[in-house]
């Protein structure tokens, strides 16, 4: 038997990038899915996919997951359709990256805030009642922007530490319910960082010298796999932790070296200053 076989997982954004990657390991492994996105002509496509590719029932909902009433509507059409949940995967997220902190306005912040952190909270309120009911597993996906403090992340880093912060609370209040919550902190290969790989190898290069693993996470067998293992049976006794899929970077020193700085240490390549020196290179939105 497949370990999630029967049972129903929720994606945010699951219909590309990271997202899709993570439905199609959660549909290996015979659960069905729910998936929500902004884009109608998106969610139709990856719903025919993965029910093709996998004979298993998917659902999508057209949602903006900071839009509380659209949020609930997707929790209840997941129940109507399913009668249960199992899962949550609060994926989705949406940024004005690139910006500095003084360069951003208010609404550059709302928009992560609401697509990120509201949203999370939204997400998991609505789908308590019925994890409980299945003692099932949340896994939220924060960033190394925050955990590294990137360059031109503030509102985006800003969010994700929140869910950080959100989740470990979850955690505690939800343990004795037998739900666990998780966050994951992925750096993985995307269409809009093959993009980026394209238009900028140099830097590229430059990058995966700094990923001791020498590539970025692949959203389906690295990222997914590790979402199936914290929603499965095998980590059970697993919650409150923050899982960095960031094949090493922020462990290796960057290529160049550190150079001294009065007592801190400076990096070249990523212009970042740290007390403890290098610890990730490029400012590189994973979702």
């Amino acid at each position: 038997m497949k370990k999630m076989e029967g049972k129903v997982v929720l994606i945010t954004g699951g219909a590309r990038g990271i997202g899709y990657g993570v439905a199609k390991a959660f549909a290996e492994e015979g659960a069905n899915i729910v998936i929500t996105g902004r884009t109608a002509s998106t969610l139709v496509e990856a719903r025919e996919n993965l029910e093709a590719d996998y004979g298993i029932e998917a659902l999508f909902v057209v949602a903006d997951g900071g839009d509380e009433e659209a949020v609930k509507n997707v929790v209840k059409q997941a129940a109507e359709r399913f009668g249960r949940l199992d899962c949550l995967v609060n994926n989705a997220q949406v940024s004005k990256s690139g910006t500095m902190l003084v360069d951003h306005t208010k609404e550059d912040f709302d928009l992560a805030i609401y697509s990120g952190l509201y949203a999370t909270f939204f997400y998991m309120r609505e789908a308590f009642p019925y994890l409980k009911e299945s003692r099932g597993s949340v896994i939220n996906f924060a960033s190394g922007a925050g955990l590294f403090g990137k360059l031109g992340q503030s509102s985006y880093a800003a969010a994700k530490e929140g869910i950080r912060g959100l989740s470990r609370v979850a955690a505690a209040e939800w343990g004795p319910f037998g739900v666990n919550v998780n966050v994951v902190c992925p750096l993985a290969m995307t269409p809009g960082l093959e993009k980026w790989k394209d238009e900028y190898p140099k830097l590229y290069a430059q990058t995966i010298q700094g990923i001791p693993l020498g590539r970025f996470a692949d959203p389906e067998k690295d990222v997914g796999r590790v979402c199936v293992f914290l929603a499965s049976e095998d980590a059970a006794y697993v919650t409150g932790e923050t899982i960095t899929l960031q094949g090493g970077s922020g462990h290796k020193a960057c290529p160049s070296g550190p150079h001294k700085s009065g007592r801190r240490l400076f990096c070249r390549p990523c212009g970042q200053l740290s007390a403890r020196g290098h610890r990730d290179t490029f400012s590189i939105a994973e979702q």
